[in-house]
């Protein structure tokens, strides 16, 4: 894998997102790809909705990709920041997961998009499964997400 202090691509979304275990993906009414653990989505490529739209022409954004967070603390800190990529909308109050346009990817690092894909991952992904993955990559062990 190149180097994790590049600028993220969303070819790296599905590349990590496939890359973790026990994922299939399944796929929306619209083609709209869909990362499972355990049948439980953790990325979702989300099909253009009316709560997410251009404030300026109300046109629905096409490129919005879901991630599931661990906590509603995660994704406080991942929206609170009016210059993150990562934002929400009303429909998803309670809701553990961010949203963030694909076009807005590469504002973030390789290393920072990987640690929120392995995070949503974790939030979706059963005890023991979540366990296993945490041990065989834990810091030392000289493997990665």
């Amino acid at each position: 894998m190149p180097s994790r202090t590049r600028r993220a691509r969303l070819a790296d979304v599905h590349e990590l997102a496939a890359g973790m275990p026990h994922v299939t993906i399944e796929h929306g009414p619209a083609g709209n790809p869909v990362y499972q653990v355990g049948r439980k989505s953790f990325v979702y490529f989300r099909t253009p909705r009316p709560d997410a739209a251009d404030p300026e022409t109300g046109e629905r954004y096409d490129d919005v990709i879901i991630f599931w967070v661990p906590s509603e603390d995660d994704k406080l800190a991942l929206t609170q920041d009016p210059d993150s990529p990562f934002f929400t909308t009303p429909h998803f109050q309670g809701h553990l997961s961010v949203l963030v346009r694909g076009s807005r990817i590469p504002e973030l690092g390789l290393q920072e998009l990987t640690e929120v894909v392995q995070d949503a991952w974790l939030s979706r992904a059963s005890a023991t499964r979540a366990r296993r993955w945490l041990a065989e990559n834990a810091p030392g062990t000289g493997r990665s997400g």
